[in-house]
């Protein structure tokens, strides 16, 4: 038995991460989920939020925006909408970012498409600030 699987991290522009890890937990649409070594077969869609990983005693850190996580024979490939490590994190911008879609917000209601995304880019805003260890 391997201690270890093979994470793999891509977004449309770049491909974050394809080493072992010993751990993963993520933020699944259906709540936050964990891969082992040797897990079952499994297809789920992520949530905006914080992916970690640990290899050996380090753990990492990374905010994801949406897509999926496929775990087949000891590899997960995570397709996500966009993703940072936690050190490419720009705090000021995500903070700036974070007021322009409260105030976008005021501007709406819920039935409407704008509010729909200007939610969206609020919970994108306040991962980034999570992940890099400034709280909203």
């Amino acid at each position: 038995m391997s201690d270890t699987f093979q994470l793999r991290i891509v977004t449309p522009t770049r491909q974050l991460l394809d080493e072992p890890a010993n751990e993963v937990t993520a933020p699944g649409t259906a709540g936050e989920f964990g891969v082992l070594p040797e897990h079952t077969t499994f297809l789920g869609s992520l949530e905006t939020g914080t992916l970690s990983f640990r290899v050996g005693r380090a753990t990492r850190r990374l905010v994801i925006r949406g897509g999926f996580a496929e775990v087949i024979n000891d590899v997960m490939t995570v397709l996500a909408d966009a993703a940072q490590f936690a050190e490419e994190v720009d705090a000021a911008k995500a903070q700036e970012d974070l007021r322009t879609a409260e105030a976008r917000l005021k501007d709406h209601t819920p039935l409407d498409d704008e509010y729909i995304q200007a939610d969206t880019d609020r919970r994108w805003a306040e991962a980034r600030l999570a992940v890099a260890g400034t709280k909203p």
